[in-house]
Protein backbone atom coordinates (compact mmCIF):
# COMPACT_ATOMS: atom_id res chain seq x y z
CA UNK A 1 0.00 0.00 0.00
CA UNK A 2 1.21 3.59 -0.93
CA UNK A 3 1.68 6.41 1.65
CA UNK A 4 -1.70 7.97 -0.35
CA UNK A 5 -3.68 4.67 -0.51
CA UNK A 6 -3.31 4.58 3.36
CA UNK A 7 -4.39 8.12 3.92
CA UNK A 8 -7.51 7.98 1.61
CA UNK A 9 -8.37 4.08 3.55
CA UNK A 10 -7.69 5.98 7.16
CA UNK A 11 -9.57 8.78 6.46
CA UNK A 12 -12.68 6.66 4.78
CA UNK A 13 -12.19 4.50 7.97
CA UNK A 14 -12.46 7.76 10.16
CA UNK A 15 -15.82 8.91 8.56
CA UNK A 16 -17.43 5.88 8.54
CA UNK A 17 -16.51 3.46 11.62
CA UNK A 18 -14.44 5.94 13.47
CA UNK A 19 -17.32 8.78 13.53
CA UNK A 20 -14.95 11.33 13.03
CA UNK A 21 -11.57 12.51 14.06
CA UNK A 22 -10.45 13.80 17.44
CA UNK A 23 -8.97 16.84 17.57
CA UNK A 24 -5.40 17.85 16.75
CA UNK A 25 -4.73 18.26 20.12
CA UNK A 26 -5.73 14.58 21.06
CA UNK A 27 -4.30 12.76 18.50
CA UNK A 28 -0.60 14.14 19.61
CA UNK A 29 -1.67 13.11 23.22
CA UNK A 30 -2.53 9.72 21.38
CA UNK A 31 0.53 10.03 19.07
CA UNK A 32 2.90 10.70 22.54
CA UNK A 33 1.05 7.31 24.52
CA UNK A 34 1.52 5.12 21.16
CA UNK A 35 5.27 6.07 20.78
CA UNK A 36 5.64 5.26 24.84
CA UNK A 37 4.23 1.85 24.40
CA UNK A 38 6.32 1.55 21.69
CA UNK A 39 8.90 2.60 23.21
CA UNK A 40 8.12 0.16 26.14
CA UNK A 41 8.41 -2.89 24.00
CA UNK A 42 11.81 -1.85 22.49
CA UNK A 43 13.38 -1.55 25.42
CA UNK A 44 12.32 -4.93 26.69
CA UNK A 45 12.53 -6.44 23.92
CA UNK A 46 16.32 -4.68 22.57
CA UNK A 47 16.93 -3.24 25.52
CA UNK A 48 18.44 -3.84 29.15
CA UNK A 49 14.72 -4.03 30.76
CA UNK A 50 12.64 -6.99 31.45
CA UNK A 51 9.03 -7.91 31.35
CA UNK A 52 7.32 -8.02 34.24
CA UNK A 53 5.79 -11.06 35.13
CA UNK A 54 2.27 -11.62 33.29
CA UNK A 55 3.16 -8.67 31.52
CA UNK A 56 1.56 -8.70 28.01
CA UNK A 57 3.93 -8.90 25.44
CA UNK A 58 2.50 -6.90 22.42
CA UNK A 59 3.22 -7.14 19.18
CA UNK A 60 5.86 -4.91 17.99
CA UNK A 61 4.87 -4.68 14.22
CA UNK A 62 1.37 -3.70 15.96
CA UNK A 63 2.85 -1.00 18.48
CA UNK A 64 4.68 0.88 15.34
CA UNK A 65 1.31 0.17 12.91
CA UNK A 66 -0.67 2.34 16.16
CA UNK A 67 1.81 4.77 15.85
CA UNK A 68 1.91 5.13 11.99
CA UNK A 69 -2.51 5.11 12.03
CA UNK A 70 -2.35 8.29 14.34
CA UNK A 71 0.43 10.03 12.88
CA UNK A 72 -1.74 9.76 9.01
CA UNK A 73 -4.61 10.96 10.96
CA UNK A 74 -3.12 14.18 12.26
CA UNK A 75 -1.42 14.23 8.61
CA UNK A 76 -5.40 14.31 6.90
CA UNK A 77 -6.95 16.31 9.43
CA UNK A 78 -4.38 18.95 8.83
CA UNK A 79 -4.18 18.69 5.39
CA UNK A 80 -0.34 17.13 4.88
CA UNK A 81 0.60 15.11 2.09
CA UNK A 82 2.95 12.54 3.58
CA UNK A 83 4.18 10.71 0.19
CA UNK A 84 5.36 14.64 -0.50
CA UNK A 85 6.40 15.45 2.82
CA UNK A 86 8.68 12.58 3.05
CA UNK A 87 9.73 12.56 -0.54
CA UNK A 88 11.18 16.51 0.36
CA UNK A 89 12.11 14.94 3.81
CA UNK A 90 14.56 12.37 1.67
CA UNK A 91 16.08 14.85 -0.38
CA UNK A 92 16.54 17.13 2.39
CA UNK A 93 18.68 14.43 4.01
CA UNK A 94 20.16 13.46 1.02
CA UNK A 95 21.25 17.19 0.64
CA UNK A 96 22.46 17.89 3.84
CA UNK A 97 23.84 14.38 4.76
CA UNK A 98 25.19 13.18 2.10
CA UNK A 99 28.76 13.00 3.49
CA UNK A 100 28.16 13.57 7.31
CA UNK A 101 27.63 9.99 8.11
CA UNK A 102 30.32 8.29 6.06
CA UNK A 103 32.77 10.72 7.85
CA UNK A 104 31.63 10.42 11.43
CA UNK A 105 34.21 8.03 12.77
CA UNK A 106 32.09 6.79 15.24
CA UNK A 107 30.52 4.83 12.26
CA UNK A 108 33.13 3.59 11.27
Amino acid sequence: MKISEAQIKVDKWIKTIGVRYFGELTNTAILMEEVGELARLMARIYGDQSFKNNEDKKNLSDEMADVLWVLICMANQTGVDLTKAFEENFEKKNQRDAQRHKNNSKLM
